[in-house]
């Protein structure tokens, strides 16, 4: 399993998403965090992605999960994919966005079969988790009626990283580092250990191996 977790943007250390994908791979970005946002900001993130990517010599182009409808769908939008780029937002909405596409299941299957390198940041990361409570401190879960009516709020992660996977912290200058420290400060009350990281820093995971660099 090999996984690319930086806390904000590519982060300082982007060659090790290269060394675990390889230069040149082909990678897709995931931008469906930023579902609820009006969709020339949509755009603007996805460009900004795709503009980041291809600066480190990747060949990029977006999925858009409202687009896919089960698990056919899924496997053969990534059939010729090495990588995925999961872009920070709201993380419930691309929770949901993950459930209702199918792409939940079929992706989680493909990182654990190392056939995927799982790359991304802040909700990108804790998308990944055992479980999102907790998460509700930072990013508002009733985005997710807005974006899709009707839809539960689904509280459990994919369960790729065995605990969570806190973004944004110590980190002046992002605006949601003050939120971070209540959601630190959750997990410390309820015992449960996680992944805490400044912007800059990323969770690098080569097969039995875990790094923060």
């Amino acid at each position: 399993m090999r996984l690319y977790l930086s806390s904000f943007r590519l982060g300082d250390h982007p060659e090790h998403l290269v060394r675990l994908t390889g230069e040149g791979a082909r990678i897709a970005v995931i931008a469906n965090s930023c579902d609820g946002a009006p969709p020339e900001v949509r755009r603007e993130a996805v460009q900004q992605e795709l503009d980041a990517l291809g600066g480190i010599g990747l060949q990029p182009r977006e999925i858009d999960l409202r687009e896919l409808a089960g698990a056919a769908d899924v496997r053969e939008a990534v059939a010729d994919v090495d990588v995925l780029w999961v872009r920070g937002g709201n993380t419930f909405v691309l929770r949901v966005a993950l459930q209702r596409s199918g792409a939940d299941v079929v992706l989680e299957r493909a990182v654990r079969a190392d056939s995927l390198v799982w790359g991304g940041y802040s909700a990108g990361g804790c998308v990944l988790a055992p479980s999102l409570r907790g998460l509700d401190l930072v990013d508002p879960v009733d985005e997710v009626a807005q974006v899709q009516p009707g839809a539960d709020v689904v509280w459990d992660g994919l369960g790729i990283l065995d605990r969570p996977f806190v973004p944004h912290w110590s980190s002046p200058g992002h605006p949601e580092t003050d939120m971070i420290d209540e959601v630190v400060a959750h997990y410390d009350t309820s015992g449960t250990s996680y992944w805490k990281l400044r912007d800059g820093q990323a969770l690098v995971v080569d097969g039995d191996t875990s790094t923060v660099v």
